[in-house]
Formats: C-alpha cells, structure tokens, sequence
C-alpha cells in the first residue's frame, strides 16, 4: 500500500479547530477505474467487512512538488478498489489495493507476477503486515514508484516472498491511511516509520470519486493525488476535523450522528472513512434500529438485510450528518444494484440493503464505517496538511442507478 506517508501526505491525528480553505487545481490528470464484482458471494463479503473492521480496531491498539493534481486509474473488486501503480525505473505496472486505513505499500501477492527487486535496493530490512483479508511479508526494498504522471524517487516498499488473502489479479496494496500505521511493520527497527519519498505534491491530500456501478465491470471514478477535481462534486465540499476519539483517531477518522426519517441511530459517534470495506457498518445496537425502522429481515444465505417491494417504496433517506451538514443516502442508494444479484451470490429479484452490523456495540470502538457504498455516493477529500476529511454531494447522489 503506497503510503501517502509515502507521498508525503503524513497525517496529524490531532483534531484541528477551524477547517481550512483547500486549494483547488483546474486541470488534474484523470485516468479512470472500473469496478469489477468478484464472484465469492456476498456472506465473505460481509464476513471479510467485520474482519477489516476488528483488524483495524487491532491495529490501532499495537500501534515533491508538481503543478497540477494527478489522478490515477482504479478497479474495484468488490471488496477494494485497485489502482496502477509502477515499481522501478523502467516501470513495472502492478495492480494495487487503495487502501485507506493502511500505510504500507508492497507488491508480489499474486505468484503468477512476482516482483523481483535489484540487489542494490535491497535495505537490509523485513517488511510486513496482516490484514483482516490476508498478510505479507518479504524484504524491505528501495525504488522509484510511478502513479499516473506522479513519480516518487527512493520509497521503501515491501517486496513480499509470502503472501496470502488477495483475489487474484491482485498485485499488492498501495496504502493512503495515516503514517503512523508503518510503525512496528518494519524488522529488525520495529519501531522505525517507513520515510517519505521526495515532496512532490502541491497538496497534501487526496481524493477520491466513485459513481454507483450498474454492470461488471464499469468505469466508475478516479483518484486524484494533491488536488480536487471540481468537475467531480456539486456544491461546496464540507470539512470535518479527524476525530480525537480513539481508536478511529489513528485512521481517516471522523465525528458524525446518524439517522433513518424521524428516528434517530446515533446522536453523536466517531467511526471512519474508508475505501477497503465494501459495505457501510453500523455498531450492533445502531444497527438493530436501523433494522427496526426500516422493517428489514436477515437474510441467512448472505448476510445482508432484505426488504420487500412495498418496504423499498417506503424507505427513509439515511442522513449522516457531517461537520454540520447532512448527507442524505437514498432509498436507491441504501440498497445493492439489484442488476448485480448474482454476482455476489444474491437471488434475483430479492433487494438487498447495504447497511451491516460490525458486531459490537457503540461506545466500545468505532461506531461506524462509511465504505464503499457511502462514497459511491459522494466525493470525498482526505486533507493530511489540515488534518479533516471533506465530504460533498455529486452528481450521483440522488440518482435511481439501483
């Protein structure tokens, strides 16, 4: 996971008062990324969710400049998205996770396309990590990395001889969560950080654009490092100080409540925004009202909630209410494209929610995840330099794509 500790884009987990103005760049490099649906079946998809979520929870407890902004292309394979990204000079183009609550990069997960480093880049050193999908681990390597026109001389890197819990396809994991999480990966210096690369992003942020997906795979989105695409988001972008509140604190954190229609699910709460969980995660007692107001009934083949039609015809917006504004999440946009059923192992004609249950109550951790479905939904801005997450409407908020 190319860290944007990596780029530079180290992240202060003390909250900031005051949301500062963001620079915007009119003519970012866009390259797009596709969505693509594995077809595991969506119960490890929902499994693989409260992996991730208790794996960060664990983690958190043990633990250049250019003139425009650059966008990088993507895919999605159900449970992440996957960016190009090349090693070496010349560069070798490997398919990696974005992975925003991780901040390691490492290739070689997939033994059909190892990465075989030089010998003078090795560092003396071990890398690795595990993850709530999988683990690595393999030398410590020092080469140039290349995202789109973006190019970082020197990043440590892990270059895995073992590996295990990736889809194929899968490279490796290009990590953009805070700089801290490198600590304790690297060995014999466990209590080293992995060092930046050279300072060549104008901003210290990213951004990220996705758009509901319909068909597999689709082109739905792009990533955009040191700048904000202003052709991706309607309105004004709302910024929010990363949380204080342990142990979202330690990732893309933030503070938000939470309601369905006139009933309210969390009044006030941290939790965290991120790209590697597919689904959106409520704390078990936040999602029993959910499930109680939206009349919803578990679903033992997947995992997931169903409705039927006449309680789809009746659904409330569900609104997180973020730095101040509230974000509406449709009807449309709180269940799953119903045209993609049976690629994730659900039955045609059943409508399937989004929302799961994380497995432990409020209060005790992090309330909730906005993954995927959430920020297919609405852009999102990952501001290292001011320590916040912006959040924005789209063009695709209120669409009917489902």
């Amino acid at each position: 996971m190319l860290s944007l500790y990596l780029l530079t884009l180290a992240i202060c987990a003390v909250a900031v008062v005051a949301s500062p103005p963001v620079v915007r760049r009119n003519s970012p490099i866009t390259l797009p990324f596709a969505k693509v649906i594995s077809t595991t079946g969506t119960r490890s998809i929902v499994e693989r969710d409260r992996t991730r979520y208790n794996a960060l929870r664990a983690q958190a407890k043990t633990t250049t400049s250019q003139d425009q902004a650059t966008n990088a292309s993507a895919n999605n394979t159900l449970v992440s998205y996957v960016i190009n990204v090349g090693v070496g000079s010349p560069p070798e183009l490997f398919n990696l996770i974005i992975d925003t609550g991780s901040s390691n990069t490492w290739v070689g997960a997939d033994i059909t396309h190892p990465y075989v480093p030089p010998f003078s880049s090795l560092t003396g050193e071990t890398m690795g990590a595990v993850y709530g999908s999988g683990q690595f681990s393999g030398p410590a390597v020092k080469v140039d990395i290349t995202i789109g026109s973006l190019q970082v001389s020197d990043q440590i890197i892990g270059s895995a001889v073992e590996a295990f819990g990736f889809n194929d396809g899968v490279d490796g994991i290009l990590g953009i969560g805070p700089t801290g999480l490198t600590k304790g990966s690297l060995f014999p210096d466990e209590s080293a950080t992995i060092p930046t690369g050279n300072n060549l992003i104008p901003e210290h942020l990213f951004a990220v654009s996705f758009e509901p997906a319909t068909s597999n795979p689709e082109l739905n989105g792009e990533l955009t490092f040191g700048g904000i695409d202003d052709s991706k988001f309607t309105g004004s972008i709302t910024y929010t100080p990363i949380t204080s509140t342990s142990p979202a604190s330690q990732y893309w954190g933030i503070d938000q409540s939470i309601s369905y229609g006139t009933t309210a699910i969390l009044s006030q709460g941290s939790g965290i925004v991120d790209t590697g969980t597919s689904l959106i995660g409520l704390a078990s007692d936040l999602f029993s009202v959910y499930q109680t107001a939206t009349g919803g009934i578990l679903d033992p083949a997947t995992g997931l909630l169903t409705v039927t039609e006449e309680q789809y015809a009746n659904l409330g917006d569900l609104t997180f209410t973020i730095g101040g504004t509230d974000f509406d999440l449709t009807p449309n946009a709180q269940i799953w494209p119903r045209s993609l059923n049976s690629a994730i192992g659900g039955e045609s004609g059943i409508i399937y929610l989004v929302v799961i249950n994380l497995g432990t109550p409020s209060g005790f951790d992090m309330d909730f995840i906005n993954g995927q479905a959430f920020l297919e939904r609405f852009y999102s801005v990952f501001d290292t330099a001011n320590s916040q997450v912006g959040i924005a409407t789209t063009p695709f908020t209120n669409a009917e794509t489902n």
